[in-house]
């Protein structure tokens, strides 16, 4: 079997309520997880180290020789997992700080196209980029080697907008933690985790785990844990899947074919109601964070007794002034609610996208790349609200994912042309809400089936044109 034709998914299991005392034990763990995580940040996230994180047994080794874990008292299994994905977020922050300081070079108008050349290549190059960080000695880089440059200023600019923009990482939540093959074995009756303890292990009943030889994430419920695991599905071509699909990517309708049909419909009516929803439940919890961020040195994990009272005030009852105090503002249900939500979403797209593979029997899926935001224009707070908890992007990946499981030809066309021009006619129409008319031919439709048409239109002429090329 090729490797290709074996996709990766992730899978996950949940167990039956637990012990307190196994409990207890990977709430340790994961705490233990998050004060080693929160430890490697603060040591290698700095400019000294950022040509040090690859590869990262130089690093493990440093960490192993440091008595962090003995002073923890953690096994190996968990340590150095967390070590290793601390090392990856930290490689994380610094491709996000470098296509930040991009975007502000491609925006700095002081800058020539030379300058811009010189600065993106040093980003581009890693053992460069710390070199200037700290200011030692480098070769230029031959693609600039024979430009005319201000070096000097330059690598000034190239500091300063790293100490600007870079932040640490911190973990704030220890709620999770990662176990390698080494650190469990499983049975038929579940999981069996090692512990603190040598030759001792905590058993989780769990149904479904099969061999032992992948990483696992253990992730801490009230009561219960979620364990998330990949496995390997083999990918397969359907000899009955024909069809080209064009399809606009929506968000009150998830998915609308150039053909009329529409997939996960109604989505909006899912994601709206609960962005307004949390939108009402931040406002209230920014004005009692907000009385504890006036009274400062104290513990975050604390709520200061003046937030209580004035949460106690507001609401009017001494019940609910208990339960904010109980329940630090709720936090443990305001996190389920939102979690149910966020999983009932993605179900609900799931189960649409796989209707369509079954309905549609596509062998190629055609629809356009991500739009990014223009910055140049304000948007109103209720749109990017929504834009904010908008699932199109789970929406892509799940796609793409399903179009590899089932070995089918995902293409992605500039979305140029695709939203205010007329699929009859070519001509500029008008969007009148959810609808959209064309003045010249009288074509009307909704704007998501003349997306999805226009989507059609594009690749079908460029398909048409490659082929008088050849």
């Amino acid at each position: 079997m090729k490797t290709e034709e074996i996709i990766t998914k992730t899978a996950a299991l949940y167990s039956g309520p637990l012990t307190d005392e196994t409990m207890e034990f990977l709430r340790g763990i994961a705490r233990d997880y998050c004060k080693v995580k929160n430890y490697v940040y603060g040591r290698y996230s700095g400019i000294a180290n950022v040509n040090r994180l690859t590869p990262v047994y130089s690093i493990l080794n440093e960490m192993r020789c440091c008595g962090l874990r003995q002073q923890l008292n953690m096994p190996a299994v968990y340590y150095e997992l967390a070590i290793a994905e601390a090392v990856g977020d930290i490689k994380g922050m610094w491709g996000m700080l470098k296509n930040k300081i991009r975007t502000l070079i491609n925006e700095n108008e002081n800058l020539s196209e030379d300058d811009r050349l010189y600065l993106r290549t040093v980003l581009k190059i890693n053992s460069t980029f710390a070199a200037v960080l700290n200011r030692q000695e480098y070769d230029m880089p031959d693609k600039v080697k024979d430009i005319e440059l201000d070096v000097k200023r330059l690598n000034n600019l190239l500091c300063r907008l790293a100490r600007r923009h870079l932040k640490t990482p911190k973990q704030q939540k220890a709620d999770s933690f990662l176990v390698s093959p080494n650190g469990y074995r499983t049975d038929e009756n579940g999981l069996y985790l090692t512990s603190r303890t040598p030759r001792r292990r905590v058993f989780i009943a769990v149904k479904g785990i099969a061999d032992g030889n992948r990483q696992l994430r253990i992730i801490i419920r009230e009561n219960s844990v979620k364990i998330v695991f990949p496995v390997d599905v083999e990918a397969r071509k359907r000899k009955d899947y024909t069809n080209t699909v064009y399809a606009y990517i929506g968000y009150s309708d998830m998915l609308t074919l150039s053909n009329g049909n529409v997939y996960g419909k109604d989505l909006g009516s899912l994601v709206t109601p609960e962005t307004e929803r949390l939108s009402e439940k931040n406002k209230a919890r920014g004005r009692i964070y907000a009385t504890y961020a006036a009274d400062k040195g104290r513990n975050r994990e604390e709520i200061p007794e003046n937030v209580i009272a004035a949460a106690g005030q507001k609401a009017g009852n001494e019940s609910l002034k208990k339960k904010l105090e109980e329940n630090n503002l709720g936090s443990k249900k305001y996190d389920a609610q939102k979690r149910r939500m966020r999983e009932k979403t993605q179900n609900f797209i799931n189960a649409e996208l796989n209707r369509m593979f079954r309905e549609e029997k596509p062998e190629k899926i055609v629809v356009t790349k991500p739009v990014t935001k223009n910055r140049a224009k304000n948007y109103s707070k209720v749109l990017n609200r929504k834009m904010s908890r908008s699932f199109r992007g789970y929406i892509r990946d799940q796609i793409a994912f399903k179009c590899r499981l089932n070995m089918v030809e995902l293409i992605e066309i500039s979305s140029k042309g695709t939203g205010s021009v007329c699929s009859n006619c070519g001509k500029e129409g008008k969007r009148v809400k959810a609808d959209f008319i064309c003045d010249s031919c009288g074509y009307r439709s909704t704007i998501a089936v003349n997306s999805a048409r226009n989507i059609e239109r594009i690749e079908k002429s460029g398909a048409d044109q490659t082929a008088d090329a050849d």
